[in-house]
């Protein structure tokens, strides 16, 4: 059986390292990879997952330091046939990349969130049913062993009704990345980064439907560097009646020893968990600087979900979470864009 040929679309999210990282070191794998508008950026370390060096490399300079194959051109890539894409553009680059993917018949990994507008998410999932090829959304925290323990405590009935949730998802402002800040690329700011990686467990947790949400937003934090809001507060009601609370800040100071973490509260009838699937880590301080140092030692959460992506690709069946995941966790996103400008609270697009 010959080796799968994943291509990796655009470098822009710092995501797309540990991608190509996980990919070469698999040896069922080809990976190849195309950046054509990739430009190196000053600075070092990220806020996005990526602490090292590699942070400030785009383009062909990348891949080579990561010893990868490399394309200049996306068409060049896409007539390379591989068998699928990993599409980790700024994220208002992601429709254009989701669509020339699935007409060239390519199964697609999509970084979150799915899409920037309503408009765009439809267009993506239209393009892939049309086309027949797979779409998944990359939400890897789903895949953490805490969050699997969890699903099966609630899924035994061991929590009883749930009716409460508290979701942290909080980092250093991304530095190495500006798009991130910018709403022109990025679509917004803290909302629109962290907020849907809760929403998506949440989703995959209870599969309530979002009623409402209110939210709050400032841009107090980084207010020199950012161009879009820093921190916020989401409240959203399900119609199961559970209401979640989510905060999506960029509050991790530039000094933090991690790039940042998550954590998630369900509170039930029958009793409460917690869960940090970032959590195990060796502590220490350096000691000529007296600044943190945080190892961590847990596993691979974007080589677990690579390896779900990769047997779907194989075996031709759906992976979760799907494109329907991607719109229900946009929606929530729009909401509470729309709430945090009105002051008001907004109901879910469905």
């Amino acid at each position: 059986m010959r080796p799968l040929r994943i291509g990796v679309l655009s470098f822009a999210h710092t995501h797309a390292i540990g991608y190509l990282q996980a990919l070469a070191a698999m040896p069922d794998v080809e990976v190849r990879g195309t950046d054509p508008d990739g430009t190196p950026r000053a600075g070092s370390g990220s806020g996005s997952g990526s602490g090292s060096s590699l942070g400030v490399l785009r383009g062909r300079d990348l891949a080579e330091a990561l010893g990868v194959g490399y394309m200049d051109s996306y068409d060049e890539l896409l007539a390379w046939q591989p068998d699928a894409v990993v599409v980790a553009s700024e994220n208002t680059g992601h429709r254009a990349l989701v669509e020339r993917a699935a007409a060239a018949g390519v199964h697609v990994l999509c970084e979150k969130p799915l899409a920037t507008t309503w408009e765009d998410g439809l267009a993506m999932r239209a393009a892939v049913e049309a086309a027949g090829v797979l779409l998944m959304v990359a939400f890897p925290v789903r895949f953490a062993s805490s969050f699997a323990r969890l699903r099966a405590t609630h899924d035994a009935g061991a929590l009883g009704q749930l009716f409460a949730a508290r979701g942290a998802n909080t980092g250093m402002l991304p530095r190495t990345r500006d798009w991130f800040t910018d709403p022109e690329r990025s679509g917004g700011g803290a909302l629109v980064d962290h907020v849907v990686h809760i929403a998506d467990l949440i989703d995959a947790l209870t599969g309530a439907q979002a009623l409402s949400v209110t939210a709050v937003a400032n841009r107090t934090l980084h207010a020199d560097r950012a161009r879009a809001e820093t921190a916020a507060l989401v409240t959203i009601t399900y119609d199961d009646g559970l209401v979640a609370a989510i905060d999506c800040s960029w509050s991790r100071p530039d000094t933090s020893a991690v790039w940042g973490g998550l954590t998630l509260d369900v509170v039930g009838t029958q009793g409460t968990v917690s869960i940090d699937p970032f959590g195990p880590a060796a502590h220490g301080i350096v000691t000529d600087t007296g600044l943190p140092i945080e190892a961590r030692y847990g596993a691979d959460l974007d080589q677990a979900m690579l390896r779900v992506f990769l047997e779907a690709v194989r075996t031709g069946v759906q992976p979760q979470p799907d494109v329907g995941v991607g719109l229900r966790t946009l929606a929530i996103v729009l909401a509470a864009q729309e709430s945090a400008r009105t002051g008001r609270t907004v109901p879910v697009a469905r």
